[in-house]
């Protein structure tokens, strides 16, 4: 990412690995000499060795497998795969939601074992309490501020739906809001929370393709503010333009059970065109690992 997310193939990661299930075979690049990959090594996000199963009929029914992945300071970090393979499951994990059966989540280097502040998550179907107002939905994600007052919260509020465009509409209710702003609350109720990392499931999937587009750009150029919080965005999605567009790595997962299959460094100048041979080269190369 520009500005405040530098691009994830020269800065952070520098790898590829791409395990096709059943060969074994592995693909990598070296590091370069340079970048944040040396400086700063350590994940702000690490997923170690998770697994999750649940007890059906008396048999374990598998949702993920001994999965790991790192996500770093500075990167936008994309997980993909088919439907149904768990990854808004492991995104509840990472958020501290959902308990794994196996391995452990870890926030710089601290076990995530519960929710946390500084780890927001913008969930795919709005998840906005229909009885309270636009600002009031934003104020409930401060509930826990013990150590704020009610009229900082209402100005951590105002600004926060004020820095998605939804300036006018503290007072609406949900029920009055189109699609895209009701997303817009929802992401809002994030950003005041000034977190560390910003967790995404499918954010723009229930959306129009017009809105999702206009959105997306929007938040991505929040989310490279120089000034906000956000260090690392973790997002879930189906769409391979998307992913192409914004990522700065990419992580496969297989089908039930999920499996890692391909960690990838999307290395591509930004701002990224969709139109451009090196883009749909990328958007041929991730599909290659979902069919």
């Amino acid at each position: 990412m520009a500005s405040g997310f530098p691009s994830l193939g020269r800065d952070v990661v520098n790898r590829a690995v791409a395990t096709q299930a059943g060969t074994g075979q592995t693909d990598s690049v070296a590091p370069p000499p340079s970048g944040l990959a040396q400086t700063n090594p350590s994940p702000v996000i690490d997923v170690e060795h998770v697994s999750l199963s649940y007890k059906m009929d008396k048999a374990d029914f598998p949702v993920l497998v001994d999965v790991s992945v790192t996500a770093y300071r500075n990167e936008f970090l994309m997980i993909t795969g088919p439907s149904g393979c768990g990854k808004s499951t492991l995104l509840r994990i990472i958020a501290g939601l959902t308990k794994p059966t196996g391995g452990e989540v870890k926030f710089l280097g601290t076990p995530i074992t519960e929710p946390r502040t500084d780890i927001a998550m913008i969930f795919q179907n709005f998840v906005l309490l229909p009885w309270k107002t636009s600002i009031d939905n934003v104020m409930f994600g401060l509930s826990s501020r013990q150590d704020l007052s009610e009229d900082r919260k209402k100005e951590i509020a105002e600004n926060a739906l004020e820095q998605v465009g939804l300036e006018g509409f503290e007072h609406v209710y949900p029920g009055e809001l189109s699609g895209g702003m009701k997303q817009r609350v929802g992401i809002a109720r994030a950003l005041a929370l000034e977190p560390k990392v910003l967790l995404m499931d499918e954010p723009f999937s229930s959306l129009d393709d017009l809105t999702a587009e206009r959105l997306r750009k929007e938040i991505y150029s929040l989310l490279i503010n120089p000034e906000s919080p956000i260090q690392t965005v973790i997002m879930i999605s189906h769409n391979v333009e998307e992913i192409v567009e914004l990522a700065d790595r990419a992580v496969v997962l297989s089908a039930r059970p999920g499996r890692v299959v391909a960690d990838l460094p999307i290395d591509l100048p930004r701002p990224r065109s969709r139109k451009a041979e090196e883009f749909q080269d990328w958007v041929d190369k991730l599909y290659s690992f979902l069919a």
